[in-house]
């Protein structure tokens, strides 16, 4: 596993800045999460990392379009993405999962169509996503009874979108919720490779009951990812976190349990700015893993 050393580095000019402003005593505390609204006040300081930004080139072909899921229950929306100047056609698939409250748009809004142009323009190995409904506090399993958007990525998806030309999705991209989601169908389904930002783990159930992730403890001990097997994921894995994350702890422990190759944590909150700053090199180990 490759620990990034920015995570380390990055924090000898924050201890100056936060020193500065708050006297070495304050600052202390702040860091170490003794002080109510640390990630605020860090973020304040400038500790919390520069936001990222979208590439100023063209999306590429980004199609939406609709299906009924009887898996789910639901109509949900579907959005296929290829970068510019590259035929969709024998192109390795990304499934990309979304966060709490999102919808497979989230990761247009994002930028990621943009993000897949810049890669190829730079020399990565090209290759689609595509992104579907999952549900805004699903965690991307059966929680509620008649809605199972696992059951609809193994089921149903791979039918839609062979329509449509695509591959059956060879890798997993997930953010937050669709972090969780994705480490989760990486046990079960085995993808070439799994890149996760900010995945939402919870070390105990008790963690969980602030967002209702899971219904009971039983289903937190069935369905959370740091409850699987310890061991190497299939494939190759890359999991990214920034430090004033809420799930920075858990994240760490998974890419150990996990043994990532890639497990990247500095400065960041749980934001799209962060989310935008490191997708490059997520799209870069996505396109590299993909294409090995």
């Amino acid at each position: 596993m490759r620990i990034s050393r920015r995570a380390v580095l990055a924090g000898g000019t924050a201890g100056a800045l936060g020193a500065a402003a708050l006297g070495a005593g304050g600052f202390a505390a702040v860091d170490h999460g003794l002080l109510p609204g640390r990630a605020r006040l860090r973020k304040a300081l400038g500790m919390t990392g520069k936001d990222g930004t979208v590439p100023n080139v063209p999306p590429g072909t980004v199609e939406t379009f609709r299906r009924r899921s009887v898996a789910r229950g639901t109509e949900v929306e579907v959005v296929t993405m290829v970068p510019e100047g590259v035929e969709a056609k024998g192109l390795p698939v990304v499934l990309a999962l979304h966060g709490a409250t999102a919808r497979a748009s989230f990761w247009v809004s994002l930028g990621l169509p943009q993000f897949l142009t810049a890669a190829v323009r730079e020399g990565v190995p090209p290759f689609a996503v595509v992104a579907v409904d999952g549900g805004s506090d699903t965690y991307w399993y059966g929680k509620h009874p008649g809605d199972d958007p696992e059951a609809m990525v193994f089921q149903e998806l791979p039918r839609w979108i062979a329509l449509r030309g695509f591959a059956v999705p060879s890798g997993l991209l997930g953010v937050s919720m669709g972090g969780a989601g994705a480490l989760r169908m990486a046990r079960r389904r085995a993808p070439e490779a799994v890149a996760v930002l900010s995945p939402a783990l919870f070390p105990t159930y008790a963690a969980t009951k602030s967002v209702a992730a899971y219904p009971d403890a039983a289903s937190w001990a069935a369905e959370e990812p740091l409850k699987g097997p310890e061991g190497k994921i299939a494939g190759r894995l890359g999991v990214w976190c920034g430090t004033e994350d809420p799930f920075t702890e858990p994240a760490r422990r998974m890419a150990h349990r996990a043994r990532a190759d890639v497990a990247e944590f500095d400065l960041g909150l749980h934001t799209g700015g962060y989310w935008r700053r490191v997708l490059p090199d997520t799209v870069r180990f996505l396109g590299e893993a993909l294409n090995s």
